[in-house]
């Protein structure tokens, strides 16, 4: 198809000579919780396209508190900027966080917001972040998006280091198939940067403010499918190596060093995946330069995605195991306790038996022996009867009626129940990123309406392959042997399932595997009770949920299988 700008991007041509990717910007942070970086007065000025001059309508004076059509609770401002202005809000109608982007509907660019605004919430494609109103009243134009509070942005994920090549491979994957669908639909992006691109908890990737964050900057290209094309090119190259593939520093990344030109990601850094390498090249185009000549550049998204079909498949990276440690060969054996053990080739003596009780001694004990049995076992004999015959008479004397008091000597005694005392807690992640850390101290607080809560899944109860599980490790200042723990949740339902296991520290050194479980439980209310299944002392314990019920959408998270712990208290 030919190219063209989108429709839904309805503002004048403002493209240079340099690539948009080139340059410099920040995050508009449209809904994601992490890392929400606030635009600066200087990012028309760093080159994100624009060549209208500064808008004269003067932002709204809103506030904190302040509510949209009598739905939209606005909660914090994340960006304002050339007129405009980024929120968090709080659906009320829904109980579910949102984003919304505002703007005076005497704007220059306000009508060219709604038009990509509506445009891209006709698209329905759940690989983006979704529109959902759009609407223009009160002398206001404002957007409501998805808020996604477990994202993390793609400028999070590189602060930690490049990529490993599937991870890699998966983004460039599912990034570039997205936009090809996009752009058959007639909608480009434009501004296509690691603050745009999002991966879940369920390590799906997300692409937040198609068209309507290059209209709210007024940014067009005569040719939008090879900016896109090129901007998931820059994406996949910092993925590689951590480096932004130009001279300028941007999204938190160093650039190449100056004069040097685009250099081919595996010659930035040791050991990059030489397929990825060439295709972020391809993607790249760089006036036809390419890691391998006979190449051919890709221009589209579509052909970025025929690229990718062509290579070979990269798989995740096997699972590490611990070795178990070698086999230690010991003394012992049976017969043989105290002896050293006998050296190859050589034949063992055979011990002698001991020569059975002849003699008149030997005789005189068997028969004391044999004596002595007989009594015991007539003396256990007359004991027995009597006390059935006693037991019989008591229990016709008193209609088969027993009354057991609580001070009986006889009776049976259990030992005092006591409660041990948490003295700290660190929340524990197997794997991937923690769940709420610094809410773990609001479930030893005293306070049922105070909790830590897990990220909302997908699909359950079982939190795998997600996650193996996610749970607390709570420190109880010395060894202690734990009889129960009584757990509070916030959310009943189909249904949650907790184990304690005994662990070394706050931060164990051990996988979970190798910890020694204390007992495990379920249920499908909002309170647990968990029995110890056998006595280990231990100063630290880890409150392992592997299952967890589904629950509906609140001020925190949108809707799935997620769970919230409000008190912990153990016995010993």
């Amino acid at each position: 198809m030919a190219e063209r700008s989108t429709a839904a991007v309805d503002v004048a041509d403002n493209s240079g000579d340099e690539p948009l990717t080139a340059e410099a910007d920040q995050s508009t942070a449209d809904g994601v919780a992490q890392n929400r970086e606030r635009d600066t007065e200087n990012d028309e000025a760093q080159g994100s396209g624009g060549t209208e001059g500064p808008e004269k309508a003067s932002p709204p004076e809103l506030h904190s508190g302040h509510k949209l059509a009598r739905r939209y609770r606005l909660e914090e401002c994340v960006t304002r900027l050339d007129g405009f202005s980024s929120w968090r809000a709080v659906d009320e109608k829904l109980r579910r966080a949102v984003g919304v982007h505002l703007l005076p509907a005497d704007h220059t660019r306000a009508r060219s917001v709604l038009a990509a605004a509506r445009s891209a919430a006709l698209l329905g494609d759940p690989r983006f972040v979704q529109v959902l109103d759009a609407v223009e009243e009160n002398d206001l134009v404002y957007v409501v998006h998805e808020w996604l509070p477990d994202a993390v942005e793609l400028t999070a994920l590189l602060a930690a280091g490049p990529m490993e090549p599937h991870d890699a491979y998966q983004m460039v994957s599912q990034v570039s198939s997205a936009m090809a669908v996009a752009h058959r639909e007639g909608l480009a992006h434009l501004r296509l940067n690691p603050n745009a691109v999002l991966r879940t908890s369920s390590g799906q990737w997300r692409i937040r403010g198609l068209a309507v964050n290059a209209a709210l900057r007024g940014i067009s290209s005569d040719t939008p499918q090879r900016t896109d094309t090129e901007s998931i090119g820059a994406l996949l190259y910092a993925g590689l190596t951590q480096r932004w593939p130009y001279e300028n520093d941007a999204y938190g990344l160093s650039g190449l060093p100056k004069d040097v030109g685009l250099i081919a990601p595996d010659q930035v850094r040791a050991h990059v995946h030489r397929g990825l390498s060439e295709l972020s090249m391809r993607a790249l185009v760089n006036d036809g330069a390419t890691a391998s000549r006979h190449e051919s550049p890709c221009t589209t998204p579509e052909e970025l995605v025929k690229a990718i079909g062509e290579m070979p498949r990269i798989r995740p990276p096997e699972p590490s195991f611990t070795a178990p440690p070698d086999y230690q060969r010991t003394t012992y054996q049976q017969g043989t306790y105290g002896r050293p053990a006998p050296h190859p080739g050589v034949t063992q003596p055979v011990p002698t038996p001991p020569a059975p009780l002849q003699s008149r001694t030997g005789k005189a004990l068997k028969w004391a022996v044999s004596a002595l049995l007989i009594a015991a076992l007539g003396l256990g004999s007359w004991q027995l009867a009597d006390a059935l015959m006693d037991k019989g008479g008591k229990s016709d004397g008193t209609n088969n009626t027993q009354t057991t008091d609580g001070h009986d000597k006889n009776g049976s005694k259990t030992s005092p129940v006591r409660p041990l005392k948490i003295t700290g807690a660190q929340e524990y992640a197997a794997e991937g990123s923690l769940q709420a850390p610094e809410d773990v101290g609001k479930t030893y607080d005293g306070s049922s309406s105070t909790y830590w809560r897990t990220k909302s899944y997908n699909a359950g109860p079982k939190l795998a392959p997600y996650k193996p599980g996610v749970g607390i490790v709570y420190e109880l200042g010395s060894n202690q042997t734990i009889s129960t723990a009584t757990i509070g949740l916030r959310y009943g339902g189909d249904h949650t399932t907790v184990h304690l296991y005994a662990t070394d520290s706050l931060t164990p050194s051990t996988s979970v595997d190798g910890m020694k479980e204390i007992g495990t439980a379920t249920t499908n209310g909002t309170s647990l009770t968990v029995k110890a299944s056998s006595k280990v002392k231990t100063q630290y314990v880890l409150l392992w949920i592997t299952d967890v019920p589904q629950a509906p959408a609140d001020d925190y998270s949108r809707a799935g299988y997620k769970q919230a712990v409000t008190d912990v208290k153990f016995t010993g």
